[in-house]
């Protein structure tokens, strides 16, 4: 989640460097080692399979994969009824026995960020796309960060040719000036987005702009097929909310930014307290917590006339809760059970208060914006859970990299968050799979397991539908009352994308030594990272 203004500055800054990053895309992304297939013929035996679509568990169930397609789903019996072999498929070159397991399709991230080890947050691609499929993320939509397109474009192609252990990559460029490309006229805004289409991208992702450069802009993505997302950052939201850039035939959005600001009805403008200052960002999120308590209210007719405008448009909406979980509770954000094995040290200094670095705005977060942010978030769930019950789309992304969010176990939580939103659990999982599938194009290919799609699919343990939190690299506690032990079950026990089998325990393993080593390299002890400076 990048804001306006900094965000746009550094990508400014580093999309000049363009021309000696794609030199470096494969010391920045080594060859796969991990996983193994495609197989000619692969059959999982026995699990019961959640395809996606909303309908319910099916099963015991054989699903058959020859090399990157799903060649076919069959039942092949009844819960505590033996397997009738006589519907089994035949046998495959290699097979795995899934009994009593659960069968999802992949699940797609739609806000993720592919950073680097240049960047703040100090993170290797390595580490984000082994956490991304540790939890199940076979594909994403990266929407912006510090590389050029033809840099994100050789990504993608070499993920989809399985040469490195990633997810399925749809590379969204931001709409950002350069030096090299300014963004002063129409025409230069235009020339910006056949530059996207030509150098591979699929999509761009907006900020914001003056009212003419933005509306050649998204007229322009359209002529050229990209798909199009937006962040309403706060410094271009009074001419382009949610209802102009959606009229002007932008896509989806990113988080809620540009959202209540259409349903204001006896105001234009968010009502700034005299000393806000932007760049000043405890000032701009804590005022941002107070946003939709000045919309118009649930149901009435401003709040109604916005969602039925969005629904004709076939909106969709990427809400993001989860990157901003930490504002109504940084306590339980920053002392999540994953943060000590799993968050690097570079990631947990760019977390921690610091006015230089994006989104770590605790400079003195208190009681007062937590309450504030809940109330937001009340108005704001409330927004998405009906646009969702009356057909609109609504996708899964994490923003993770920011604001105490890991990359992987973020994406869990926000599938959490929509829960508490009022998703049914079924609903959550087809907001991961088969409507993120449709919010980027790829419905035909990925998003529901169905045959002749692509073989992503994710395998665990335990049932998700009774408890999301078992989908967690770090699992779920719970007492075992036959040995009176408290133990952790769960955790994606195996991925598969493209029909290469990842075994989601051994990636985990990877970044618990990555992370290890990080810690023993700067000389930190093992456990908490501290929140106070050392010595303090």
């Amino acid at each position: 989640m990048k804001h306006f203004t900094k965000g746009l500055c550094a990508l400014t800054a580093l999309l000049a460097v363009a021309g000696s990053a794609l030199a470096q895309s494969d010391a920045d992304v080594p060859d796969r080692t991990d996983g193994d297939g495609p197989y000619d013929r692969l059959v999982l035996r026995g699990g019961y399979l959640i395809d996606g679509s909303g309908a319910p568990t099916q099963g015991p169930v054989d699903i058959v994969i020859e090399n990157d397609r799903i060649a076919e789903v069959r039942v092949v019996g009844a819960p505590k009824l033996d397997i009738d072999a006589e519907r089994r498929p035949a046998a495959g070159t290699r097979e795995i026995d899934v009994s009593g397991k659960y069968i999802l399709p992949g699940f797609v991230n739609l806000h993720s960020h592919i950073h680097t080890l240049q960047d703040g947050q100090g993170t290797p691609p390595d580490y984000i796309f082994k956490l991304h499929l540790a939890h199940g993320i076979t594909t994403i939509r990266e929407v912006a960060n510090s590389k050029p397109t033809a840099w994100l474009a050789d990504l993608r192609e070499r993920s989809e040719r399985d040469e490195i252990a990633a997810p399925r990559i749809y590379p969204f460029t931001a709409f950002s000036p350069s030096e090299s490309n300014p963004l002063n006229t129409p025409e230069q805004a235009r020339e910006f987005i056949r530059d996207i289409k030509r150098d591979g991208g699929v999509g761009v992702k907006f900020f914001g702009a003056p009212e003419e450069i933005l509306w050649a802009a998204l007229d322009e993505a359209g002529k050229q097929g990209l798909r199009t997302t937006m962040h309403h950052a706060q410094l271009a939201v009074t001419h382009a909310n949610v209802l102009d850039t959606s009229g002007h035939g932008l896509n989806s959005m990113e988080h809620w930014y540009g959202l209540p600001e259409a349903m204001f009805d006896d105001q234009v403008i968010q009502n700034y307290s005299p000393d806000y200052i932007y760049q000043d960002e405890q000032n701009r999120f804590g005022e941002a917590g107070k946003l939709w308590t000045q919309a118009a209210d649930p149901y009435s007719e401003r709040w109604e006339e916005v969602m039925e405008t969005l629904l004709e448009r076939d909106f969709g909406i990427i809400p993001t809760f989860t990157i901003y979980s930490a504002s109504r509770d940084w306590m339980r954000s920053r002392n999540a059970d994953w943060h000590d094995d799993y968050t690097l040290p570079s990631l947990w200094d760019f977390f921690r208060p610091d006015r230089h670095a994006h989104g770590s705005y605790w400079f003195d977060w208190g009681t007062e914006e937590e309450v504030a942010w809940r109330e937001n978030f009340d108005l704001w769930m409330t927004f998405i859970n009906e646009y969702k019950n009356r057909g609109g789309n609504v996708g899964v992304g994490s923003d993770a990299g920011y604001i105490y969010q890991t990359y992987g176990f973020g994406y869990i939580q926000e599938m959490e968050m929509l829960r508490e939103a009022g998703f049914h659990p079924l609903e959550v999982l087809r907001a991961a799979t088969q409507t993120g599938a449709e919010i980027i194009g790829a419905q035909e290919e990925i998003g529901t397991v169905q045959v002749g799609k692509k073989a992503d699919l994710v395998i665990v343990a335990e049932n998700p539908l009774a408890n999301l939190k078992v989908l967690y690299g770090t699992g779920h506690i719970k007492l075992n009352d036959e040995t009176g032990e408290v133990v952790r079950v769960g955790g994606v026990e195996t991925t598969i994308k493209n029909g290469v089998v990842y075994d989601a325990e051994a990636l985990r393993a990877d970044i618990r030594a990555m992370v290890a080593d990080a810690k023993s390299e700067r000389g930190l002890p093992e456990g908490p990272m501290p929140i106070v400076t050392q010595g303090e």
